[in-house]
């Protein structure tokens, strides 16, 4: 039976169109192998002693996820966790040969500093902190040498044993030390493995190496490895200072993975690594910051669990690292910092020549320097500006430059709002189908449920213009030219959208980004295309089926790089959007799907824009965008079926269980504070865990006007991440249990002020916390006339104001000692000080467990004590 939009003629617009799909969806598998590392064969346990296996290193996963109870802060499997990796690094001395020299530590690591994270300034203060240092050189080696560090923390994120983050990172160092033992090679320069255990609170392991640690002035470069999921592209996403880290890295690495344009976005993203304290906070070392990037549905939860990592991830991390260090090793760039320094003195200014660089599949990596970057960049634009004289003067001068031009200006202007429409019309369907839907995020779970809802709709905007304009607007006089209407407006058409891509790698070379390659490669291609496509014009002397083929042969090695660079992006972006925070209703509720959608419009079009200049005038028929929205109605109508998540794709929730307390034995109020970090607020989260629901005693009417919200400051344990939670909610809980198992909590307690002027004075200030056993971290925050404070070499941070309230300053506090933490606070005046304490422990109580128990396996619960109280000095 024939469709009822199907008109005659069209049969070959929709065979091109299917040969279309055909097409990318063979990309689309190719990149799906190469994504998840199906091309890596990972080596066993019985792999030779002078080969990287990813089994033995998985083994180190296992001992330190599963073997060792917990790694966070305050838990006792960090201290374990050390003592095992000092164990292994130590078996690998005795195994060393005479012509290699291994030097182990153990230093804990102490300091305060002020620093911004996710946009908010913070102090952090920190004591008793455990790192692994092991050096490995050879013999004749001095210590002045330069050497390369290579990093990777063992400590794990509250509630997750951490096998991707960073268990992963750890058991590849691990492995690849190993290999450095036994592999017969010695380095002519000194290695340094770093295993600090204080990342995940603000990079504090790394802070306390690089200001105490007395080979940080002798580090040439450095390797940061971490882990925002539990494998996938082990992809460089910040290099330098200087071009060179990322050029050895192009020369050396046997698996490349790396993107500049990486460095353009990273800055925006929610995080950090330690990779800032090293070359940027503390040292200006250069060096890569690579990155697991995808399983990013279990970072930071539960389900972070060795049977989640990725095959083959780990086995390309250890070959390419294994590579990157004999080369870094081998390298004339590699200096002290005090050479460093010299040279740059010498040459007057420090080098920052960010270089552009990419994978192709992984197979190859292409890199060149700024400088090459800024010519090579500025062609296309070049070769734009001057075809409407060289098109001119080709035909006898019988063409107007000046109306040739015009013309490509319109084709400019077609193909922008083309592009423009192709992400504005996902954007459209996303609200539409929320506004008649109880749930977002249905693609969360279900990848391919964004690109069937999207890719449709962004194609139908794409061929909206070529639709509304088929007969193109010419300024040329064709008569004049001897030149069909047709052959102009193809013209035309192909121009302007050869150059809206020259014009936007000329703005990403403006702007001193990195990501200009991506538009540049397709102007490249579709020069190329062009030229194919003209020669097979001109011999057949019409436009067919054929020449339409030719056009996109050359475009097919650009066109799959777009669709694996916009499938990375897509597939991580998707995981992330899980804990990406909460913005308030109603807004927030259409958030995730407007940015889902419009990262999907923009890879269409990237993807479908150098064909629409040719095939739009195949594929603009009215039946064509009947079926394209056709196919987005129904994949709407169809994804309302599918629940956003899964035991694979879980929500993060976050469950406090808070105590206000007075004094060191006193509770005053106990209750239970919850935050999602996603769309789905919390009246979703209870409709469909009706256990959970029952337990608090939530009915079917509940909603988040009728229920108590819970501040933002009730989460100050967390700050400031708490900053990503929105429509948190409280319900009430016993206080009793708590008492039982804790004889004393935490509390201030302050001596008589000490004047120091006529109306400034300070306040010496005592902080115990109690009998509380398992303390992820303790946070004051200040409020009144502070003027300073013993924090951070007595320098205060920028003031922090919440909801229109006074200034406040925030320090973060961390690190096991029996000791009490001591400090004074400074008031420029005879106003009070307020002094707000949150103190996060890991310990929770029966009731508290049991409410965590009843969520559903699709819900990851990250649950905690917060014991909070006020003082006023």
């Amino acid at each position: 039976m024939a469709l009822p939009f199907l008109r005659p003629g069209d049969a070959p617009a929709f065979k091109l169109l299917a040969a279309l799909a055909a097409m990318f969806g063979l990309m689309a598998v190719l990149v799906h192998s190469i994504l998840f590392m199906r091309f890596i064969q990972p080596l066993g346990m019985d792999a030779p002693p002078d080969r990287f296996s990813e089994a033995r290193a998985v083994e180190h996963v296992r001992v330190l996820a599963h073997d060792i109870s917990s790694r966070q802060e305050g838990s006792p499997g960090l201290r374990e966790a050390a003592r095992y990796i000092k164990a292994q690094l130590e078996t690998f001395k005795e195994q060393a040969g005479p012509n290699i020299t291994i030097e182990i530590e153990e230093p804990s690591v102490a300091g305060s500093f002020n620093m911004m994270f996710l946009g908010h300034s913070i102090s952090l203060g920190y004591r008793n902190h455990t790192n692994v240092v092991m050096r490995i050189s050879s013999a004749d080696s001095q210590d002045s040498d330069p050497s390369v560090l290579i990093n990777g923390h063992f400590d794990s994120p509250l509630g997750s044993p951490g096998a991707g983050d960073c268990g992963s990172c750890v058991a590849s160092m691990l492995e690849l030390a190993r290999l450095l033992v036994n592999s017969g090679w010695v380095p002519p320069r000194p290695i340094i493995f770093l295993f600090n255990g204080a990342e995940e609170l603000f990079m504090l392991g790394a802070h306390g190496f690089m200001t105490t640690s007395k080979w940080r002035d002798f580090i040439g470069a450095v390797i940061n490895v971490e882990a925002s999921g539990t494998g996938g592209p082990d992809l460089v996403c910040q290099s330098g200072p200087g071009s060179w880290p990322s050029r050895v890295y192009a020369e050396s690495a046997v698996y490349p993975m790396a993107h500049s344009a990486a460095q353009d976005v990273f800055p925006v993203i929610p995080g950090d690594t330690d990779y800032r304290i090293f070359s940027q906070d503390y040292g200006n070392v250069p060096g890569l910051d690579i990155i697991f990037l995808l399983g990013g549905y279990f970072y930071h939860t539960s389900y972070d669990t060795v049977d989640r990592l990725l095959p083959g991830s780990i086995q390309a991390r250890g070959e390419n690292l294994f590579s990157l260090l004999k080369a870094f090793t081998n390298s004339s760039s590699l200096k002290t910092a005090y050479e460093r320094e010299s040279i740059a003195a010498t040459a007057g200014k420090h080098e920052d020549d960010r270089a552009v660089f990419f994978d192709y599949l992984s197979w190859i990596l292409i890199f060149y320097p700024r400088s090459v970057a800024d010519l090579l960049h500025c062609v296309p634009i070049a070769i734009f500006l001057l075809m409407p004289l060289i098109l001119s003067l080709s035909n006898s001068g019988s063409r107007s430059c000046f109306a040739i031009s015009l013309d490509f200006m319109k084709g400019i202007i077609l193909h922008a709002v083309g592009i423009i429409l192709a992400v504005l019309c996902p954007v459209f369907f996303s609200i539409l189908r929320l506004l008649f839907s109880s749930h977002a995020m249905n693609w969360f779970a279900h990848p391919f449920l964004a690109f069937a809802m999207f890719v449709p709709c962004s194609l139908l905007g794409l061929l909206i213009p070529r639709m509304i304009w088929r007969q193109f607007p010419l300024s040329q006089d064709n008569s004049v030219a001897k030149i069909s209407k047709e052959v102009l407006a193809d013209e035309s058409r192909f121009w302007g959208a050869f150059g809206c891509y020259a014009i936007l790698t000329l703005a990403y070379f403006c702007a001193g980004l990195s990501g200009g390659f991506l538009t540049f490669s397709l102007s490249a291609s579709m020069l190329l295309a062009w030229i194919s496509f003209c020669l097979v014009v001109k011999s057949s002397c019409c436009q067919s089926l054929r020449s339409t083929i030719i056009y996109v042969i050359p475009l097919l090695p650009c066109l799959t790089y777009a669709v694996y660079f916009g499938g990375l992006l897509i597939q991580f972006l998707i995981e992330k959007m899980g804990m990406m925070g909460s913005v308030p209703s109603p807004y927030g509720f259409f958030i995730p799907d407007i940015i889902v959608s419009a990262v999907i419009g923009v890879a269409t079009g990237w993807c479908m824009g150098p064909l629409i200049p040719i095939y739009g005038c195949w594929l603009a028929k009215s039946s064509i965008l009947k079926l394209l929205l056709h196919l987005t109605v129904i994949a709407m109508a169809l994804s309302s079926q599918f629940f956003p998540y899964s035991k694979d794709a879980p929500k993060r929730v976050v469950l406090q269980n808070t105590y206000l307390t007075h004094g060191s034995n006193r509770v005053v109020e106990a209750r239970y504070d919850f935050s999602v970090v996603d769309s789905n607020a919390l009246p979703y989260l209870f409709k469909y865990a009706p256990e959970v629901a029952r337990e608090l005693d939530v009915g079917s009417d509940f909603s988040l006007e009728a229920a108590d919200p819970s501040p933002r400051q009730t989460f100050m344990a967390l700050f400031p991440v708490s900053f990503m939670f929105s429509g948190s909610l409280k319900f009430s809980a016993r206080s009793d249990e708590i008492m039982k198992h804790y004889q004393h909590l935490p509390h201030l307690s302050a001596s008589k002020p000490q004047a120091i002027g006529k109306e400034s004075r300070r306040v010496y200030v005592e902080l115990s916390l109690g009998s509380l056993e398992e303390v992820w971290v303790a946070v004051l925050n200040v409020t009144g006339p502070l003027s300073g404070w013993s924090f951070a070499d007595q320098a205060l941070p920028v003031p922090e104001t919440a909801d229109g309230g006074p200034p406040s300053y925030i320090c973060r506090l961390s690190g096991s000692s029996s000791e009490n933490w001591t400090f004074w606070l400074e008031a420029s005046s005879l106003e009070d000080l307020r002094v707000d304490v949150a103190v996060l422990d890991q310990y929770m109580v029966g009731a508290a467990k049991k409410l965590k128990g009843l969520f559903p396996d699709w819900v990851d619960v990250t649950a905690y004590s917060s014991f909070m109280s006020s003082y006023t000095f």
